[in-house]
């Protein structure tokens, strides 16, 4: 088994995030308003939910408009994040694919100080290379540069591979 190929690929703001987002914060708006409704009277509790959805919509604008921008690369052997405040590229210690729609992926990125960052990749970004990425955040890395788990010139050891015996249902 083989690493994926090289690949790099921008990431940034995603529509997707910022539609659910959207969604999220109306369906509290609408339990809000069915509240109101079905209240007696507005009280403190009322009024301080009304601002607690304010204040939570706005903090989720400014998150998605203030969201990270900037290229993930993957070079065969590690992973770098590029960016204005990166832009000689931050190694990553750790990529974990978090969510996978196939076509939205929600990616998270640890740095070598444990740092975490939370990136939306999107196929509509960059379609052609799209698959590139996949393969490349599904793949299994390589412990080390030498030797390939299933490499011809490494010594077979039987003990190695547990015995199997033969499914039922192999014989189709």
């Amino acid at each position: 088994m083989h690493n994926a190929p090289p690949v790099t690929y921008p990431l940034g703001r995603s529509h997707f995030q910022g539609v659910a987002v959207l969604g999220l914060w109306l369906a509290g708006v609408g339990v809000l308003a069915l509240w109101w409704r079905a209240a007696p009277a507005a009280d403190w509790r009322l009024w301080t939910a009304l601002a607690a959805v304010l204040a939570a919509g706005v903090a989720a604008g400014w998150a998605w408009l203030h969201s990270p921008v900037g290229q993930l690369h993957w070079d065969g052997q590690d992973w770098r994040w590029e960016s204005q405040g990166y832009q000689s590229g931050t190694p990553v210690r750790d990529l974990a694919v978090a969510l996978d729609l196939q076509r939205t992926m929600l990616l998270r990125l640890e740095n070598q100080d444990h740092a975490t960052l939370w990136l939306w990749a999107g196929r509509s970004t960059q379609p052609e290379r799209w698959l590139d990425l996949r393969r490349a955040v599904h793949a299994r890395h390589r412990l080390s540069p030498g030797l390939m788990p299933w490499d011809a010139s490494a010594p077979a050891v039987m003990s190695d591979f547990p015995a199997q015996s033969p499914s039922p249902r192999s014989g189709s």
